[in-house]
């Protein structure tokens, strides 16, 4: 459609909360005094940052209303801001006030990535009439295992240096804290005196380490069937929320609560947090077909949810870029239907310690073999080398990076296929399972999937944790017995690669991804409140009784 408006300017417009805190909108308006379809977008980082505004009036120029507004507490919005639980509400209470406004045609689309994702998710079960349409970037729908706990422990990177930019009305400066200093400090919940800064929800989120009612409350994964509307999602292999998207991809598409929002689409790039900005994530350049206009793909949607548009052209539900080839590819469902879930083994002769080691990948099944053991000292955790990381990469990187700094450690254990001979495509979620014992109470198991080139190079591709007391589930802890081997199921996350022939598939086994994770002090006390630790001494087991297996979703 190739309008082409003037656009008039409302701004500051109070919006009324039913709790009568009024919260602060600008409005983008197309000059022609007819109603238009309306997108929304709310944000805690202020609607007057030039991005917003040029996008505001792009929207405008096309044909829709825009309305940026700030959320409660931030910016010139009244109220007290406290992370997510408010967004339900005042979400949903906007979109009934704009529904109502002579310049709304009746038809209202929400856009925004992150935190401007999370309040499209955590306000469409509530169902305003006005709301058509989504396009949530970057974003989880389960913030216990999505966000602050994944696998049980702390993401301490995120939830440090974002929470600390977001405590106060308007945007903080973190950047003059020495931050090895401030994520090796101890107790966790002591953050005001290890970093200058009281924030209340951070004690919240320590104060709820299970995942309870605190966390249910603000959890659409569960209400998947309560959403009506179609949604584009859109993430990144290296985004913090890779998992996430499709999650919500096939909790929409299997759960939604109409056929609408059954419909609804994803697309995932060889992409940060940042998405589509760069052909270029951590050391890696993906090329020019790696970049997309997310801002044009997204306007095609709301053309086609707000205003009817005829012309567009429904593709594929899963647009997916197939990294080692460079190549976008589009496809029907995920799992994919064709894959060939296959079980590789981990064996060694009892000496897998570094990238050195005897580590093996294998088809082949394990015999009665040797485990391998390690030392787990929390004071000198694996320093996290990218990976899906956010939202300040020059405090600690994301994307893909080399890992052999951290594969030259004996504390972590590796275990690497034979040289392919062919390109050996791997599409899909990646699990581990794993046997392994522990000398304590609690620990944590990490494991990351590496694509190791000709050249020796290293690329992490994803990676996972499970803290041990959380491995029958998360809604309560179960601490371990001292020697005694468990299984343990890790997520190591999804990705879509083509090991070329010539390079090596490579697992990475410790117990730290430090600071993307907290560290497990490993006493089995509680958790955040204390400043003990001690050395764990931990064993991998892989053979006939204890079968380790990685579990690879190949395409053929």
């Amino acid at each position: 459609m190739a309008d082409n408006f003037g656009v008039e300017m409302r701004l500051d417009v109070k919006v009324p909360m039913r709790d009568g805190v009024e919260l602060s909108a600008d409005i983008y308006l197309p000059e022609a005094g007819d109603p238009f379809p309306v997108v929304l977008m709310r944000t805690p980082y202020s609607n007057n940052m030039d991005p917003v505004i040029e996008k505001a009036r792009q929207l405008a120029n096309r044909g829709y209303v825009c309305v940026v507004q700030d959320v409660r507490g931030r910016f010139d919005s009244q109220g007290e801001y406290y992370a997510f639980h408010q967004e339900v509400d005042d979400g949903f209470d906007t979109q009934e006030w704009i529904g109502q406004q002579d310049w709304c045609d009746g038809n209202i689309g929400m856009a925004g990535g992150s935190y401007g994702g999370a309040v499209q998710w955590l306000s469409a079960p509530l169902k305003s009439k006005y709301l058509k349409a989504m396009v949530p970037r970057v974003m989880c729908t389960d913030y216990y295992q999505g966000l602050m706990h994944p696998g049980g422990t702390f993401q301490l990177n995120v939830m440090m240096t974002w929470g600390m930019r977001t405590n106060g009305r308007t945007g903080q400066s973190i950047d003059y804290h020495n931050w090895t200093e401030a994520f090796m400090s101890l107790p966790m919940t002591n953050l005001a005196g290890n970093a200058g800064r009281d924030m209340k929800f951070w004690q919240d989120w320590l104060a709820h380490p299970n995942d309870d009612e605190y966390w249910n409350e603000v959890n659409t994964d569960r209400r998947f069937d309560e959403i009506e509307v179609p949604s584009l999602i859109m993430g990144g292999w290296y985004d913090l929320y890779a998992v996430d998207a499709f999650d919500n991809f096939t909790g929409l598409r299997e759960r939604g609560g109409s056929e609408l929002a059954r419909g609804s689409k994803l697309i995932v790039g060889p992409w940060p947090h940042a998405l589509s900005t760069s052909t270029k994530t951590g050391d890696i350049d993906f090329g020019a077909e790696s970049k997309l206009d997310l801002d044009s793909i997204e306007r095609d949607w709301f053309d086609r949810w707000l205003k009817g548009d005829s012309d567009y052209v429904d593709d594929a539900p899963l647009r997916l870029f197939v990294m080692g080839i460079n190549q976008w590819r589009d496809e029907q469902e995920w799992p994919l239907a064709r894959t060939d879930w296959q079980l590789w083994n981990l064996r060694s002769d009892g000496g897998a310690n570094s990238s050195a080691g005897d580590g093996v990948l294998s088809l082949e099944a394990a015999g009665e073999e040797f485990a391998d053991e390690f030392t787990y000292n929390p004071e000198l955790p694996v320093q996290t080398l990218g990976g899906n990381n956010c939202c300040s990469p020059d405090i600690v990187p994301w994307g893909p990076y080399d890992q052999r700094p951290a594969e030259a450690r004996n504390d972590v254990l590796c275990y690497t296929t034979e040289v392919l001979e062919d390109d050996l495509e791997v599409t899909g979620p990646i699990r581990l399972k794993l046997f392994a014992s522990t000398d304590g109470l609690d620990t944590d198991w990490t494991a990351m999937l590496v694509d190791v080139s000709p050249t020796g190079y290293a690329k992490n591709l994803c990676d996972g944790i499970i803290r041990a007391r959380y491995r029958e589930g998360f809604e309560q802890s179960k601490l371990l017995e001292p020697g005694e081997v468990y299984e343990y199921e890790i997520k190591v996350g999804v990705t879509s690669n083509v090991f070329k022939k010539g390079h090596r598939i490579r697992l990475e086994i410790s117990s730290s991804n430090f600071p993307r994770f907290d560290r497990n002090l490993n006493t089995g006390g509680e958790l955040y409140n204390s400043t003990e630790m001690r050395v764990a001494e931990q064993v991998v087991h892989h053979s006939a009784a204890y079968p380790s297996q990685l579990i690879l979703p190949v395409i053929r």
